[in-house]
């Protein structure tokens, strides 16, 4: 079970983190990602990070700006977003990858970024 939280309403050039925890024993086994959905777009990748944590992964979109992260003795996975634009608005949605797909995904958190 994947529960996600952290998100809120800022202003562009604003920070946030987004943070998601998962219950069970083997978090560390799993590629953690966060994607996005806008309003009136499809779903999006948007970071992963794979279960050390030594690999990383972003969309163009947000390099540079976002990072993931991740903390397996509290089975968590942060998305630290920095530089906040319009364009982040979403609701963002953690997820974990089983073999070549994401399987497991947690309820949506709100982003909400005002220019």
């Amino acid at each position: 079970q994947l529960q996600a939280y952290g998100g809120g309403g800022v202003q562009a050039g604003d920070s946030l983190r987004l943070s998601c925890a998962a219950s069970g024993r083997t978090f560390s086994s799993y590629v953690m990602g966060w994607f996005r959905r806008a309003p009136g777009k499809e779903r999006e990748f948007v970071a992963q990070i794979s279960g050390s944590g030594g690999t990383t992964d972003y969309a163009d979109s947000v390099k540079g700006r976002f990072t993931i992260s991740r903390d397996n003795a509290k089975n968590t996975v942060y998305l630290q977003m920095n530089s906040l634009k319009p364009e982040d608005t979403a609701i963002y949605y953690c997820a974990a990858k089983h073999g070549l797909r994401y399987i497991y995904w947690g309820q949506g958190t709100q982003v909400t970024v005002s220019s």
